[in-house]
Order: structure tokens, then C-alpha cells, then sequence
């Protein structure tokens, strides 16, 4: 999501010898030919390393955030993340930089994916309610100038699809992201750092986000993609695929105290609000205590269709994912990539969040998935 400088291959600076093209025995058409080749290899050395291999597994993978014996058939993409968009000035203290391991299975009718990533701390808790001193109740936050929060946030992971926006394979996610210049950007004026959206219409990018309290509790990535949008500082490229209901939504109301609270839940949820089991707030906390500032329920639709789970242990999170390798929905050609043939790469990119709205680490240029047969 930087700025990047333009192609030292550009016109104004590329020097060639003074040889005629007879001398070396091609015609015009063929030197074309060859020039072609020679970007295609180009691209492909690029991408050469950042390469993901997926194992056909003999049993189905319970997605349960643990790495059981049937991931040993992968073989691991290590990867740094440490690209930043941009460095937050109201104290982050967050990860600059980690290390990943990308794995993955398939079998018939599904692909699987596990992720794991060094985070020391794990975050949950975005926007919660604390009982003062006073007896009042407040919504934690601490903006930075771009209007968005890095202490009071969660922890996240972004998975980007290439589904057909030229120049993904070569520069990955950075295709895909605007950056503000002197507070506009398209000529409106905006705060954020950059903003995600492709270049022409028709173009689009499948977006798995994974969110450690709102979706993860559910077992659930939220499916959305990016297409040309770029009217509004509102939505932006950003969208959410085609729902049919659930999701989470703020634990908010006209009074200054939170409006719902946990009932009878089988696990502890401390920082968020389950929707199946919510209750009435009734305030019968002591000062200090916390309630979620979101309540969340299982996402329903082309919205809700990646599964996942993660587990926080040992300084690292440990992300299992699982997705159908062809969606059926109306409109899954330009929402959802589809794995329909395995004889050929799919591209993507990643990034990670450490309880932080929109600062992110990633890396330059995209990985290629490809099917083992």
C-alpha cells in the first residue's frame, strides 16, 4: 500500500545497443514474440518461492483451530509480513513485523487452508464497554488522526483472490490499494491511510477476513470482495458478498450503557456478545468489569461460506480454513474465486492485523496456489 515509483523499463529511460534488427536474423513479428516471452518468464520468476502447494488429503479436515496429523502431508510457505501502509500516532505498539506459515489440503469438494503467525499477544476486545468509577459506562477507544483505532481492536487476518484484476499476479494486494494524497483521494477528501478498489470496472478480488470476535466465534471468515467502487469514503472497493441475514452489530442503543448482555453461554465470552443467547443489559457489575461492544451471530449466505476457526497458544495464532472449491451463488462468478480447475494457479495475498482497525503487515507480490494431482 505505498507508493511505488514508476518501471525502470519506462521508455524515457531504456538504452539499447545500436544493432539493427536484420543483424540478428528476426523480423519484427518474431522479436515481438520474443519480447512477450520474456515479460511472462519475468512474471513468473517474481513469483518464484512465494509458492503454496495443495495436498489431496484423505479425509476431511475438522476445522477446529488445531493442527492434527493430516497437515503433515503439506509442506509449509514460510513467509514475512512487514509491509505497513502506514505507522499509527497514538502509541501503537503493535506488531511491525511477523512470520507466517500457509498450508493446504483439498479434497473432492472442499480446499483447506492453515495459517499460523507469531502474534505475543492476543486481542479481543474492539470497542468494549468499562463500568467507571463513577458508576457510568463508557466505550473504550484511542483513534489515531486517521479516525481509526489500534488499542481497543482485535486481531485479524485478510486473505486476498485474485479473480481477474490485471496486475494482481504481479504486485498482489498493492494493486489493489489508492493511497491519500494531501487529504484526497479521487478528489475526496478522506482520512484514512488508503483504501482498497481496482482499477476498471469488472474487475474484482475475493476478500476472506477473518476476525478474531466477531467472526471467529461462530467458526466463520467473512466472504466479501473488492470491485471498482470508489464514489464514497463510505464503502469504497470493499463490499460484502450476498447475504440472506445473521452477522454481528454493535451492542449500542439511545442510552449510554451497553444494550445487551450474555446469558446462559456454554464457553466464557467476556468481550463480545453472543446473539443466539443475548439478554437485556441489567447493570449488576462492579466497576472496572467489561462488556463486549459487538454482539455476533453465524453470518448466513455466500457472506457466511468459509469456515474457520482460530486458536491463540504459545505466542501464535493457529487459523484453520475451509471453503467449497466451486460456489454456486448468483453471483459467485464475480464474488467468490473458484477452484474449479486444478490443473491451473490461483494467485493470492495475505495480511495481518494486530488489534488494529485498517494497519496492517503484508508482503510485496502475490503467492500462487497450485493443486497437487
Amino acid at each position: 500500500m505505498k507508493n511505488r515509483s514508476k518501471s525502470r523499463f519506462s521508455t524515457a529511460r531504456l538504452s539499447l545497443p545500436n544493432i539493427s534488427l536484420p543483424s540478428l536474423g528476426f523480423t519484427i513479428p518474431e522479436v515481438c514474440a520474443i519480447t512477450l516471452i520474456g515479460s511472462l518468464l519475468a512474471t513468473d520468476a517474481m513469483a518464484k518461492g512465494l509458492a503454496v502447494e495443495s495436498v489431496m488429503t484423505p479425509n476431511p479436515i475438522s476445522i477446529d483451530g488445531t493442527q492434527d496429523k493430516h497437515w503433515e502431508l503439506a509442506t509449509p510457505l514460510k513467509l514475512v509480513l512487514n509491509e505497513l501502509p502506514y505507522e499509527p500516532n497514538n502509541g501503537y505498539e503493535g506488531l511491525m513485523e511477523t512470520d507466517i506459515e500457509i498450508r493446504s489440503l483439498y479434497d473432492d469438494e472442499y480446499v483447506y487452508f492453515l495459517y499460523r503467525w507469531y502474534d505475543p499477544t492476543i486481542s479481543l476486545a474492539r470497542f468494549p464497554w468499562e463500568k467507571d468509577s463513577d458508576g457510568k459506562w463508557k466505550q473504550l477507544s484511542n483513534k489515531d488522526s486517521t479516525l481509526h483505532e489500534n488499542t481497543y481492536y482485535e486481531d485479524k487476518l485478510a486473505v486476498y483472490w485474485d479473480i481477474n484484476e490485471r496486475g494482481f499476479i504481479k504486485k498482489g494486494c498493492d494493486k489493489s490499494c489508492h493511497m491519500v494524497e494531501e487529504g484526497l483521494l479521487e478528489g475526496i477528501k478522506d482520512s484514512s491511510s488508503g483504501r482498497h478498489y481496482t482499477k476498471k470496472d469488472g474487475e474484482t478480488i475475493d476478500e476472506w477476513h477473518w476476525k478474531g470476535m466477531r467472526t471467529n466465534p461462530n467458526s466463520q471468515m467473512e466472504d466479501g470482495y473488492v470491485n471498482n467502487e470508489h464514489e464514497t469514503n463510505k464503502k469504497w472497493g470493499r463490499q460484502s458478498d450476498e447475504h440472506s441475514g445473521g452477522g454481528y452489530y454493535n451492542n449500542t442503543n439511545e442510552t449510554k450503557f451497553p444494550a445487551w448482555m450474555n446469558g446462559d453461554i456454554e464457553e466464557a465470552a467476556p468481550l463480545w456478545v453472543m446473539d443466539a443467547t443475548k439478554e437485556p443489559f441489567k447493570d449488576t457489575f462492579k466497576e472496572g468489569e467489561r462488556i463486549g461492544g459487538i454482539v455476533t451471530g453465524p453470518l448466513k449466505g455466500s457472506r457466511g461460506d468459509v469456515t474457520a476457526k482460530g486458536v491463540w497458544k504459545d505466542d501464535h495464532w493457529h487459523l484453520e480454513i475451509r471453503r467449497k472449491l466451486v460456489t454456486n451463488y448468483e453471483k459467485s462468478a464475480s464474488q467468490d474465486v473458484q477452484f474449479d480447475d486444478l490443473g491451473k494457479p490461483y494467485y493470492f495475498g495475505v495480511t495481518a492485523f494486530d488489534n488494529s482497525q485498517i494497519n496492517h503487515i503484508y508482503h510485496k507480490k502475490s503467492v500462487k496456489l497450485t493443486f497437487k494431482q
